[in-house]
């Protein structure tokens, strides 16, 4: 599974929010981390013990390898399991996850990429209770989609009691339509802020926006 520029946006802005939280998290979740990207992203802003869930082999023995080689490897777990069956060791602050994208789209012959990129592991309806369930009362829930499933998502959302603190819609550059939501959810009803941001300006160049994001993690912009 390659690094996506989308998947490091989401991981760059969610540590960002993840230090202005009121209680800085202890205890943060990833579901479906893949290769441990978005762990590796948190462990390098925050001070919290980070669990990892995935289910596809291959990307969990990626996800371990890339845990075991970081300076944050004492704060990293990885679980070799299905999210629906796995016992958590306890509740979370923070949850985030980048899910698949796409259901029953362009099924392809790889039954790992199945699971990573299309709904062959875990639905999204499936995903709301459990990340209920595990959320501490004042936790946030962070999640990565493409746009056009957004308004859908915030609906069903609500029926597991999670509500929209934060969305940012993503675009390519200033001219195309907007791709990928990001999301901040928690238990407690609030006002929804809303903001967008673009990845590259119209000379191909990344945006301000984005260079500030991304720049304690990517060497060069």
């Amino acid at each position: 599974m390659k690094v996506c520029t989308d998947s490091c946006l989401f991981g760059a802005w969610v540590a960002g929010k993840a230090l202005h939280m009121k209680k800085s998290p202890e205890y943060i979740l990833d579901i479906g981390t893949g290769t441990g990207l978005l762990s590796l992203m948190l462990a390098q802003k925050t001070i919290a013990k980070i669990d990892a869930v995935e289910i596809e082999k291959n990307a969990f023995e990626q996800a371990s390898e890339n845990f075991r080689a970081s300076p944050w490897k004492t704060r990293l777990n990885i679980f070799h399991s299905d999210i629906k069956k796995w016992n958590a060791p306890h509740n979370y602050d923070l949850i985030i996850s980048n899910p698949p994208f796409f259901e029953n789209d362009l099924i392809s012959e790889d039954a790992g990429k199945n699971i990573s990129k299309h709904n062959a592991g875990i639905r999204l309806e499936e995903l709301l209770p459990i990340v209920h369930k595990l959320l501490n009362a004042d936790g946030r829930f962070a999640i990565l989609l493409p746009q056009n499933r957004g308004n859908w998502f915030e609906n069903i959302a609500i029926k597991d009691s999670l509500f929209v603190k934060e969305k940012i819609d993503t675009s390519q550059t200033y001219k195309h339509t907007f791709f990928r939501s990001v999301y901040i959810f928690q238990k407690e009803k609030t006002e929804k802020i809303e903001n967008h941001l673009s990845i590259k300006n119209d000379h191909e160049g990344y945006t301000n926006e984005f260079k500030e994001l991304l720049k304690d993690y990517y060497l060069k912009l």
